[in-house]
């Protein structure tokens, strides 16, 4: 059996990934290469399980066996787990996955579960990246940080959080998306979209804020960029009557709620296609604003996606 360890040792390896946590039997991989071996070039069972370090008797009894009815619905589990993770183009990890699977199916199977079956079949979510540092922009109207990282609501419209963030398409030519959330139930409660980071970006964000809410009041923390200490915005504190909260200098984690949303999406949307046109990447923008308030579900609102959670209330 000249080269046999050899030729086991890979095979073993080849299928070890995507057998050993799908079944509830050990050494699949061991079986699956002594038989392989076996068909393809004739060596002894008996040799091979030596090489393989099983019993012969187990060998025999693996050939026999026929899955349980649990590893069958694990592996229709598992079926249903790649299908959804290629739709939404890699970007569910296993809590995403739970959530919305057993949404789908009607079904209550633990989350650990799919964190078996997705290591299993090698599929992970997509990595964020590390946010880039910014620079103190120059001050005019400034305010000290009132929210002071308390990001907890008793109702929608209390607190609200805010930013802009830039996105390139084409051979480098960039877009500035502009968002306020709702620290309540993470919605996006408004959002515009540009090519130019001006003063009219942030305005028109808060004024189709305040169309869709009239009268409401909450505390509104952005950073400390140009647009947030204009002249401008402040004129629309006074119309308006929000109150105004703004992070510390170098301080992104106190306007946490609106850049845990930029890594979203941009993990989960934006670093996964290249757009040549400003349309393209404004329909991919729409797309997934739709898809992260109505489709989202997330264990923090109950299964529920933000606009749903929004309405229940």
């Amino acid at each position: 059996m000249p080269g046999d360890g050899e030729c086991l040792c890979k095979k073993v390896g080849r299928d070890r990934a995507t057998q050993t946590t799908l079944t509830l039997v050990r050494h699949v991989d061991r079986y699956r290469a002594i038989q392989e071996l076996h068909d393809e070039k004739g060596y002894t069972i008996a040799a091979l399980c030596v090489c393989a370090g099983v019993a012969r008797s187990a060998y025999y009894k693996w050939l026999a066996w026929t899955p349980s009815a649990r590893e069958r619905e694990g592996h229709r589990l598992a079926r249903e787990v790649k299908r959804h993770y290629d739709k939404r183009d890699g970007i569910l990890g296993y809590r995403q996955m739970c959530t919305q699977l057993n949404r789908k199916l009607n079904q209550s199977y633990n989350k650990k579960r799919y964190y078996r079956i997705m290591r299993a079949l090698e599929l992970k979510a997509v990595i964020r990246k590390k946010r880039p540092h910014y620079v103190k922009a120059t001050e005019i109207h400034v305010v000290e940080n009132r929210m002071n990282r308390d990001f907890t609501a008793a109702a929608p419209n209390v607190k609200w959080s805010t930013d802009v963030t830039e996105v390139k398409y084409g051979n480098g030519r960039k877009a500035y998306f502009s968002a306020i959330l709702d620290v309540y139930d993470n919605s996006i409660v408004s959002w515009v979209f540009s090519h130019s980071n001006n003063n009219k970006l942030v305005m028109d964000t808060l004024n189709k804020a305040y169309a869709k809410n009239p009268g409401v009041s909450p505390m509104l923390q952005s950073d400390r960029g140009f647009q947030y200490t204009s002249h401008e915005y402040a004129r629309l504190q006074g119309k308006y009557g929000f109150t105004k909260s703004m992070s510390r200098v170098s301080r992104c984690l106190d306007n946490q709620p609106i850049e845990r949303f930029w890594g979203t999406y941009k993990s989960e949307s934006y670093y996964l296609t290249k757009v040549d046109t400003y349309e393209d990447l404004y329909s991919a923008v729409r797309r997934y604003m739709h898809y992260y308030n109505n489709h989202r579900y997330t264990e923090r609102l109950g299964g529920l996606s933000p606009n749903e959670y929004r309405r229940a209330v």
